[in-house]
C-alpha cells in the first residue's frame, strides 16, 4: 500500500509541473528507475513463513540473529530487576524514615518521663516522698579492720 501512494505522488508531481510552467519548451521529467513491488511484503512473507532460513546466505547470520535476541531478552529482564530493586529500596527508605521518628520520639518521651519532677509525681500515688533532708555520707576509715 505504501508503495501505491508513492507511485501515486512521484505520478503528480510532473503533472503539477507541467501545469505551473510557463516555459515554451517541454516538461522537464524525472527519469525513474521502476520501484521494486512489495519488497517489504515478500521479507516479512518469508520471515513468517521460515523460507529465509534455506537460503546459505542469511543462514551464516542465524548465530548474530540468536545472540541478538537473547541479549535483548537479557536487557529486559535487567530492566525488570532494576525496577524491583529500585521499589524495594524506597519501601525500606520510607521504613527507615518511620522508624528513625518512631526513635526520636520514644527518646523524647523517656526523657520526659525521667524527670525528677516526674519521677516524683509518678511515685506519690505508691505513697513515696521525696526526702527533704539530704543524705548522710557515711566515712570509713581504711585502716580499721571490721569483724
Amino acid at each position: 500500500m505504501a508503495n501505491k501512494i508513492r507511485e501515486h505522488v512521484k505520478k503528480e508531481e510532473p503533472e503539477i509541473i507541467e501545469s505551473h510552467s510557463t516555459e515554451t519548451s517541454s516538461p522537464k521529467t524525472k527519469s525513474s528507475k521502476p520501484a521494486k513491488k512489495g519488497v517489504l511484503a515478500r521479507f516479512l512473507a518469508g520471515i513468517f513463513s521460515g523460507t529465509f532460513l534455506a537460503n546459505e546466505k542469511n543462514f551464516k547470520h542465524v548465530p548474530f540473529i540468536l545472540f541478538m535476541a537473547c541479549t535483548a531478552i537479557v536487557y529486559i529482564a535487567y530492566g525488570y530487576y532494576a525496577d524491583d530493586t529500585i521499589r524495594d529500596v524506597n519501601k525500606i527508605s520510607n521504613n527507615l524514615k518511620e522508624l528513625r521518628s518512631e526513635f526520636i520520639y520514644t527518646k523524647s518521651e523517656l526523657m520526659f518521663a525521667s524527670k525528677q519532677s516526674e519521677v516524683a509525681k509518678a511515685v506519690e500515688s505508691i505513697g513515696l516522698k521525696e526526702p527533704i533532708t539530704p543524705p548522710l555520707k557515711i566515712e570509713i576509715d581504711s585502716t580499721t579492720k571490721i569483724n
